[in-house]
C-alpha cells in the first residue's frame, strides 16, 4: 500500500514540471479598414492585413501599420499576467511546487498580450488645398 501512495505522490509531483495549461506563444490578429495595409513589428515580422502575428508570450513590441494615402499607426503591444496565468500559477504551486511555478514564469506561460487583437481604422491623409 505504501508503494501505491508513493507512486501517486511521484505522479502528482512530476505532473507540473512543465507549463500547465498554456502555450508559450500567442497569436494576435490584425485587422485594418481598409484592408491591405502593411503590418511590421519591431521584432521583424511583416504581413499584409488582415493577418496574424505569432509572438512569444514574453515578447513586447511595437506594431507599425502603413498604407499609401493613409496616416501611419503605431501600436505598442505589452505583456501582463493574465487571469488564466494567475490561476495556473496558483495550481502549479500547489501541485508542482516552486519548480513548476518558476518554469511558467520563466517561459512566459502566465502572460498575455495587451492588446490581444489589433483593429485599426486608418485615417486618410488630408488633401492639401493649393
Amino acid at each position: 500500500m505504501r508503494l501505491i501512495w508513493a507512486a501517486v505522490a511521484v505522479a502528482f509531483g512530476l505532473s507540473a514540471c512543465a507549463t500547465v495549461t498554456r502555450d508559450t506563444t500567442a497569436t494576435i490578429p490584425v485587422v485594418t479598414e481598409p484592408a491591405g495595409a502593411k503590418v511590421v513589428t519591431s521584432m521583424g515580422f511583416e504581413c499584409v492585413s488582415p493577418c496574424a502575428i505569432t509572438a512569444g508570450r514574453k515578447d513586447q513590441f511595437t506594431v507599425t501599420i502603413t498604407r499609401a494615402g493613409f496616416e501611419p499607426e503605431a501600436i505598442d503591444v505589452i505583456t501582463r499576467q493574465s487571469e488564466e496565468g494567475r490561476k495556473a500559477l496558483a495550481g502549479n504551486i500547489l501541485v508542482g511546487g516552486l519548480i513548476g511555478a518558476s518554469m511558467d514564469q520563466a517561459n512566459g506561460a502566465d502572460l498575455e498580450h495587451v492588446p490581444n487583437a489589433i483593429n485599426v481604422a486608418l485615417r486618410p491623409i488630408p488633401k492639401r488645398s493649393r
